[in-house]
């Protein structure tokens, strides 16, 4: 059975959509190895889809200088089911940010710090549009994430 990379993402009016596409695309690249990509939404996830997972990749819109609700609903569903289960998961963060995008990036890892995942990757934040550049970035990140979980990196 390949090993899995579960990617949760939320977009309200696209952009983050668009980041994750990217990340997904790169993760499914067949230069990354045998890995089964799972994309979901933050209110489709659930504790068994984060347990069955090798890694996570985060993405989320900077809202109000915080991470989406969605996303917070992600990590209020499977914070203490995974608690004790998932120490040291891989993960990795996109942030589309309106403002600076500290205070969902801040948010965010202070809540997977309880979890005590394991950052793999430098955060992608990306403020303003979104351009060739941040989708090749994102692209990266996900043949990178995808390619570290088939040769048992992470």
């Amino acid at each position: 059975m390949p090993r899995q990379l579960l990617v949760v993402h939320h977009s309200r009016t696209g952009s983050t959509a668009r980041l994750a596409d990217a990340a997904i695309e790169g993760a499914r690249d067949p230069e990354a190895g045998d890995v089964l990509v799972r994309a979901l939404s933050p209110l489709d996830a659930a504790p068994d889809d984060v347990l069955a997972a090798d890694a996570l990749l985060l993405a989320t819109p900077e809202n109000f200088g915080y991470m989406s609700g969605a996303m917070k609903h992600f990590f209020d569903s499977v914070y203490y089911p995974c608690l004790e289960h998932t120490q040291g998961k891989p993960w990795a963060l996109i942030v589309k940010a309106g403002n600076d995008g500290r205070g969902a990036l801040g948010a965010i890892e202070r809540i997977v710090t309880g979890l005590r995942w394991r950052l793999v990757a430098e955060p992608i934040v990306v403020v303003g549009e979104v351009e060739a550049d941040h989708l090749a970035r994102c692209r990266e990140l996900g043949l990178t994430l995808a390619a570290g979980v088939d040769a048992g990196l992470f």
